[in-house]
């Protein structure tokens, strides 16, 4: 391996949650499909996400976003997704990141008014709709995974809390759902900290009680992310709007409200019976920056152990902003640098 390596990067960020798009600088990534390329670098490469998500590079606050040649012969890029907690097969925010940085970058050139296309993530295949006004990406549409509802209000002792009401959803992974007014919160950008204490004595608890299975895929591991939900006011006909926060590990409150964050709650006013196909949900994070979920159509999962759930089909609109475009280098002689699992660098 060289003693100097170099990443080129675009630098984005969706309601203030950054994402680095890694658009060279990478060799060509072992596996057939985008997804087993993501098993590859979880399990024999992970230097690239922890570089990038650590001093003196990066934050864990911030995601990364691997742009790799797709599979399928519909997609025109692929994306693997790395977070602090890992590896998820999908991420909204970070969807309307990368869809952005490939249009800004020219790797996918853009054309005026509504643009589609499509894009291959570890989840599978995602369509995007940009919106581009004199030749500006004024907002990106992605699908977000089919949401349902696990449990539906449950509740758990929690130390230092008490007793905890709360829903779970999957959305990509699997979501606590919690009331915040009734532990006390009004979602501002005071209670980060606060908010960011409750969630891991939760989220510790629940992962100390039981586990959950995905209805196809099986176990996917501890439940990682809590969202906070605010109360919801209807803005119009079948448009609501929500505070929202989420907690996606240990010292991370996301700074947008999160687009699996924004599925998970579609699934549970579904559940409940307050929304139906076409209704629109914003939520709006500690940072006053929202993402617009809309439910676009639902379907009945095939019968599982677990039973058969009511899919919600849904769409997350936000807009990014590209922030930086930069030339990485990284010196394997710098102490505070570890070049391990970096050998797929160019």
């Amino acid at each position: 391996m060289k003693r100097e390596l170099s990443i080129q990067l675009i630098d984005t960020h969706a309601g203030g949650d950054v994402s680095r798009i890694v658009i060279g600088g990478i060799r060509a990534l072992p596996g057939a499909n985008v997804r087993e390329q993501m098993h590859y670098l979880r399990d024999e490469a992970d230097g690239l996400r922890t570089l990038l998500l650590t001093e003196p590079y990066g934050i864990p606050e911030m995601s990364v976003d691997l742009i790799v040649p797709a599979s399928h012969p519909d997609a025109l890029m692929g994306y693997i997704i790395m977070e602090v907690m890992g590896y998820p097969i999908y991420s909204g925010s970070n969807t309307l990141c990368t869809a952005t940085a490939l249009l800004e970058s020219g790797l996918i050139p853009k054309q005026e008014g509504v643009q589609r296309f499509i894009l291959e993530s570890p989840a599978g295949l995602v369509n995007i709709t940009a919106q581009i006004t004199d030749g500006v990406v004024e907002a990106v549409t992605c699908e977000g995974l089919p949401s349902y509802i696990h449990t539906h209000n449950a509740s758990i002792d929690v130390p230092s809390i008490g007793r905890v009401n709360y829903s779970v959803a999957y959305s990509g992974g699997f979501y606590a759902l919690v009331d915040a007014t009734e532990l006390g919160f009004a979602l501002t950008r005071e209670e980060e900290r606060a908010l960011n204490d409750c969630a891991f004595a939760i989220v510790e608890a629940l992962q100390a009680e039981r586990g959950f299975s995905h209805h196809t895929l099986g176990d996917v591991g501890p439940l990682p992310f809590l969202h906070f939900m605010g109360p919801v006011e209807q803005i119009a006909e079948g448009f609501y709007r929500s505070r929202s926060t989420t907690y996606v590990h240990p010292g991370v409150i996301c700074r947008s409200p999160t687009g699996t964050g924004t599925s998970a709650r579609l699934a549970l006013m579904h559940y409940e019976g307050k929304i139906g196909i076409g209704d629109k949900l914003e939520t709006v994070s500690l940072r006053d920056t929202g993402f617009i979920g809309e439910m676009t159509g639902k379907h009945t999962s095939g019968r599982h152990t677990s039973g058969e759930h009511q899919m919600v089909e849904n769409t997350i609109t936000g807009r990014s902003y590209v922030i930086a475009r930069s030339n990485i280098v990284v010196n394997c002689d710098d102490p505070m640098v570890e070049c391990g699992g970096l050998q797929h660098i160019v």
